[in-house]
């Protein structure tokens, strides 16, 4: 009986993965698990377009167009960062942070001159391809020469519980809010999710029954399959008729314009749009934004490393991954895709779901995207998920994300004041500054930094409506200037056990998870 009063004991990797970072499923297994995590990126590749090509002047085909363009850069570079990047499981798409430069981008007053729409949506989607280009350079730059690797050597997992927890809860906007535009949808995929993902394995396996894993792995797809038709026959019986058109869009199965627009077969290409354009303030604002979807991609991808089963992923590695997400973004300015990249915090939370961190899982997800973005049609019919069924699974997928984040606390000392200070001041101030910075737009119509020059302004209302940037800049300031040269400030904040992955050869298994393939590690040696 003593032994249950026995601490938890730490573990560097996950245990309960069914199959980890380098272990495979079957092949029927694995192309479904890949369609699965197809399916879950779609919600953010089909929002922000909705978005922002209204505003540039685009109707359903040019946003039909521009999603397929999306789909297919996202599939390019889930395979390069898989690949040759941190080699982490994880789908590389596009990011919410993008959105204010890319607004910012097509609302300039020299657009206001083309009166035709296509003509506007043409020029303003050359001003964010060229902003996207420029602002690829400094995560290519800090990835590649290794300046990524200084910063993330900064970690330790006390400060990194707050980067990797707000990860996931600075997307809670996008959960229920979400959900809510359509509750009688959005509500039951989200009651069924729960009961197939974390009830019924349970009932099955009380019973010795073989459909524990089934109902995890296939959660999602399942939810899908029922709500969606219900969705469809509200939709025919005329439930929405005289609805407004807010709730008829978020509603009905029929009004995303996307079927209708998008072609049957199209190719996307560099510079399909024309040639891309350059305005240095609206070039600085893109980077600020890089920036943080830099400082957001290291956190998932630490969440990844978790839920793969692998260990944590040495600075090294994790730089080089800055740099593949940075050719990411040019790739994202070459082909005219509206926004940058980031790794995905939904497809992360899937691996956790589903408990199947394999990299070949991930790899035949982004076989579906480029397989989809050139059929149009067929990817329009799954695009056009009512988006409050994207808002459910959020739900459960970023807060899946966020726990893994919490789960780093194993390493900290939590009877230490120090740490309980540094993490619940880090977490609140992650949250309470950008409300305060959201919250001032809102009332006064621009941000608390209001100088003449726009393009700062808008740097600053990037950089500091980011809770996952706030809560590891306080984090890690905090972690190594608090009670620093305290004797047990190191075991405290947890820096011993990371200590073995500080450098790529100081543990074996950094060769197992994040060797380079074909013996390119030799050429490209990380430390």
């Amino acid at each position: 009986m003593a032994n249950i009063f026995v601490p938890h004991p730490v573990k560097e990797q996950l245990p309960g993965v069914d199959f980890c970072l380098t272990s495979n499923p079957s092949w029927p297994v694995a192309i479904i698990m890949g369609f699965q995590h197809y399916v879950v990126m779609l919600g953010t590749t089909v929002i922000i377009p909705s978005i922002i090509v209204p505003l540039m002047g685009g109707g359903n085909r040019e946003k039909a167009e521009v999603i397929q363009t999306l789909l297919f850069v996202a599939g390019l570079n889930t395979l390069l960062q898989t690949l040759f990047g941190t080699r982490l499981p994880v789908v590389i798409g596009p990011s919410y942070t993008f959105v204010v430069p890319a607004v910012f981008i097509v609302l300039a007053n020299r657009y206001n001159v083309y009166i035709d729409p296509h003509d506007r949506f043409i020029r303003s989607m050359r001003g964010i391809q060229g902003a996207l280009m420029i602002a690829s350079i400094f995560p290519i730059l800090a990835g590649f020469l290794g300046i990524w690797r200084l910063f993330v050597r900064l970690l330790s997992p006390l400060s990194a519980v707050p980067l990797i927890t707000l990860v996931g809860l600075g997307l809670y906007t996008h959960g229920f809010p979400q959900l809510a535009q359509c509750i009688e949808i959005g509500l039951p995929e989200l009651i069924i999710l729960v009961i197939l993902s974390q009830y019924l394995p349970h009932y099955f396996k009380s019973k010795g029954g073989i459909f524990e894993r089934f109902y995890e792995r296939y959660a999602v797809l399942l939810s899908i399959a029922i709500v969606w038709p219900y969705a469809a026959l509200l939709t025919a019986a005329g439930a929405y008729k005289n609805s407004p058109p807010n709730t008829q869009f978020s509603c009905r199965v029929d009004r995303s314009g996307l079927i209708s627009g998008a072609p049957w077969i199209r190719f996307p290409y560099p510079w399909q749009w024309g040639t891309p354009t350059v305005n240095a303030g609206e070039a600085f604002v893109m980077v600020a934004a890089a920036i943080v979807a830099l400082i957001e991609s290291t956190g998932a991808f630490k969440a990844a490393s978790r839920y793969a089963s692998a260990t944590p992923p040495p600075p090294s590695v994790l730089s080089r991954g800055a740099g593949w997400l940075g050719i990411g973004i040019m790739l994202d300015g070459l082909f005219g895709a509206v926004s940058g990249s980031t790794a995905l915090v939904e497809n992360v939370g899937l691996l956790a779901l589903t408990r199947v961190g394999s990299r070949r899982v991930v790899q035949i997800s982004a076989g579906f995207m480029l397989f989809f973005s050139v059929l149009g049609k067929f990817g329009a019919v799954l695009a056009s998920i009512p988006l409050p069924i994207f808002g459910a699974l959020y739900c459960l997928l970023f807060a899946y994300t966020a726990s893994a984040g919490l789960s780093l606390l194993q390493f900290c000392n939590l009877n230490s004041f120090r740490t309980k200070f540094i993490i619940g001041f880090s977490i609140f101030l992650g949250f309470s500054v950008p409300q305060y910075f959201n919250g001032y737009v809102i009332t006064s119509g621009h941000g608390p930094v209001h100088t003449n020059s726009a393009w700062l302004n808008l740097i600053m209302e990037i950089i500091f409506t980011s809770p996952a940037t706030v809560a590891v800049i306080v984090a890690i300031f905090l972690d190594h200037t608090v009670a620093r040269s305290h004797a047990s400030t190191r075991l405290d904040s947890g820096r011993h056990w990371w200590e073995k992955f500080r450098y790529f050869n100081k543990d074996p298994r950094s060769e197992e998870f994040y060797a380079l393939p074909l013996g390119l590690t030799r050429h490209f040696p990380s430390v």
